[in-house]
């Protein structure tokens, strides 16, 4: 099995096995994206002359009939390829001889791989983005139905002036918009192609990187091919920030919930089946799935830190080191789409206990209101408040 780099030796085994890592596994994810921006190469190396319209035409097909294999589960990684670049040039070779060879032309593995990612964090933010316009929908329905219900706001951990669920509810959809914007924000950094920057420094061909970019739906050509490989590790660090954003929200919503739910509280009730149990305390019935999303925004910004100091320190050019910042970028995705998903559920389900949101609303609370009604009769804001204070002394 020839490797891209192949120089006529071996590599220790050991060496290998650490150098690999899991990129093995983690590329999977990107073979179809691999093969999408290798047809838009082909098909640009076709426009300028370095190959023929037959061979463009047959380097494609196999191209889509490898896409074709991974969906149906049929083409894998072996360990010793190393990656979806060496698996799939491979799979060309066999399948097409010398032509299979031809494929590499005016490309590097390093812009090989920033193209397939920058696809893939493509498709994933806008995933993000259709879970973030899900959980929105759902909040509304929510408020809509509950909205009326006031019960106490807090400052400082004690009750402090009346609130609502619409007043509540709203706030999270008000973010989770901000949000949408970190990740389109994200996303425009993204969207931008590195492909025909090889190594970092170009490559001797007059290639055209604008046919290619056109091709694989990239807003422009990111131009500057040093640039291009420090920008690796930095939009990763881009998304995963929006990405914490999102996630510090339903941290937030998590941590209300949980306290909100105690029978102390009793304000909301979570249904049954999204509780667990203990196994030693029969009566029991625990906000797990809460406890794990409020728990989840510290795993996001951990990856977060995790890259900020990954490629730090590093001079300008690649580095193997970066290698390392697929892995986090895929955990954040997971992460917030399944707690996007999980939010979502919960505001579809969630029960608000009237009596007890109404029964909260003591008179101390009102005091503020209290204070603004002498106001509107005349008496100066701080001698109000000082009236009013008196009585909760």
């Amino acid at each position: 099995m020839k490797k891209l780099w192949e120089k006529g030796y071996e590599l220790n085994s050991v060496v290998e096995a650490f150098t690999v890592g899991n990129d093995v596994v983690l590329d999977q994810v990107l073979i179809p994206y691999d093969c999408r921006a290798s047809i838009a190469h082909a098909g640009m190396l076709g426009k300028i002359g370095l190959l023929t319209a037959d061979e463009v035409e047959k380097l494609t097909e196999t191209l889509e009939k490898i896409i074709r294999l991974y969906e149906d589960g049929k083409f894998t990684i072996r360990p010793e390829q190393e990656d979806c670049h060496t698996a799939i040039e491979n799979y060309l070779t066999e399948e097409l001889g010398k032509l299979g060879m031809k494929i590499h032309t005016g490309r590097s593995r390093n812009d090989q791989v920033l193209t397939a990612l920058r696809l893939f964090y493509k498709d994933q933010l806008d995933e993000c983005d259709k879970r973030i316009t899900a959980l929105i929908k759902s909040i509304s329905a929510f408020t809509e139905k509950e909205g009326a219900t006031e019960f106490p706001g807090y400052t400082h951990m004690r009750r402090a002036m009346p609130s609502s669920i619409a007043m509540w509810g709203q706030s999270f959809i008000d973010s989770m918009e901000d949000n949408r914007k970190a990740l389109n924000l994200a996303l425009e950094l993204v969207d931008q192609s590195p492909l025909g920057t090889g190594a970092g420094y170009g490559v001797p061909l007059d290639i055209d990187r604008e046919y290619t970019a056109k091709e694989l739906g990239f807003a422009r050509v990111q131009e500057n091919p040093v640039y291009t490989q420090n920008s690796r590790g930095k939009l990763e660090i881009t998304i995963l920030h929006a990405l914490s954003q999102v996630m510090l929200d339903l941290n937030k919503i998590a941590s209300d919930l949980i306290l909100f739910s105690m029978p102390e509280f009793g304000y909301f009730e979570l249904p049954n089946e999204f509780c667990t149990g203990s196994s030693i305390m029969p009566q029991k019935k625990n906000p797990d799935v809460l406890e794990l999303l409020r728990a989840r925004y510290h795993v996001i910004i951990a990856l977060e830190a995790q890259l900020k100091t990954q490629v730090s320190n590093l001079i300008s050019g690649y580095h193997r080191d970066v290698q390392l910042t697929k892995e986090p970028v895929m955990k954040g995705f997971e992460i917030a789409k399944a707690g996007l998903e999980v939010a979502e559920l919960l505001f579809g389900h969630l029960v608000v206990n009237k009596g007890k949101c109404e029964a909260a609303l003591t008179d101390d609370i009102l005091a503020t209101e209290r204070v603004y009604a002498l106001v509107k009769q005349g008496v100066p804001f701080r001698e109000a408040y000082k009236r009013i204070a008196k009585e909760y002394k």
